[in-house]
């Protein structure tokens, strides 16, 4: 069986996204796909034209499918040098006029959007960066029309503590494991990680409810390149059937959880 991943009447195999960035991110981005292909066709039942703010969009991974499947996209990003590239993107896949690019933080969220605006928000990667998670959860929260749902991409603490064990950086390891954030010091690039308790509290607090929480990348960065060039979509569908269960879910390099307002 072929893995399948995309929007709408967009259907994206693995094996054809690979140009796109190649069999790794297919790898890495097929449960993420999955619950946002059904969730959109959910939500576009009573509204076929949907607004989805993708949060730190970047050059338009995830913008530029969605337009294609017919959708009105905001992007909010920090970089002029990623909003020019998703322009470029964008126009060479004929959807400019549905992507419109923002520049600006995500704990500027607020200010750039309206409340009630959005049916969908993408939060990937971000929440690991930003000052305060509070303040852009909440920001989410508010963007969103009721009903709508927040797709939020987070770094996970015990797949971070795990790896850096079994490749013998046991003091960074522990570091991990100990630090409240999740941090392996002052040089890590990352600001915090979540584990599945933390990431709902903080969801929950914005006033959000979480509805599904997926694995996303259960073994793909740990299997070897040959793998991921040979048995791309078998290994894509390996990460859909472990997604969602324990324990493989809890020891993912991240934590993907849809919520609603």
């Amino acid at each position: 069986m072929r893995a399948v991943v995309g929007v709408g009447p967009i259907r994206l195999s693995v094996v054809e996204r690979k140009g796109a960035g190649g069999s790794h991110a297919a790898a890495r981005t097929v449960v993420v796909w999955d619950v946002l292909r059904r969730e959109i066709e959910r939500a576009a039942i009573a509204r076929p034209r949907l607004t989805v703010v993708d949060v730190g969009g970047g050059t338009g991974g995830f913008a530029v499918p969605l337009a294609q499947a017919g959708h009105d996209i905001i992007v909010v990003d920090p970089s002029p040098d990623a909003l020019a590239a998703l322009s470029r993107r964008a126009a060479e896949a004929g959807v400019g006029e549905r992507i419109q690019g923002m520049q600006g933080d995500a704990d500027s969220l607020a200010i750039l959007v309206g409340p009630g605006d959005a049916d969908v928000v993408l939060c990937h990667s971000v929440l690991e960066i930003v000052d305060s998670p509070d303040q852009v959860t909440e920001a989410l929260a508010t963007t969103l029309r009721p009903g709508g749902a927040a797709s939020v991409l987070v770094a996970n603490r015990a797949a971070a503590v795990l790896a850096r064990a079994m490749s013998g950086q046991l003091a960074t390891a522990a570091a991990l494991l100990a630090d409240p954030d999740g941090r392996a010091g002052a040089r890590d690039t990352l600001r915090r990680r979540f584990d599945l308790e933390s990431a709902t509290a903080l969801l929950v607090k914005a006033g959000l409810a979480v509805e599904q929480v997926h694995g996303v990348r259960v073994v793909a960065d740990l299997v070897p390149g040959t793998v991921l060039e040979r048995d791309h979509d078998a290994l894509a569908e390996f990460e859909l059937a472990t997604a969602a269960l324990a324990p493989f879910r809890d020891v993912a390099s991240q934590l993907h959880l849809l919520a609603r307002r």
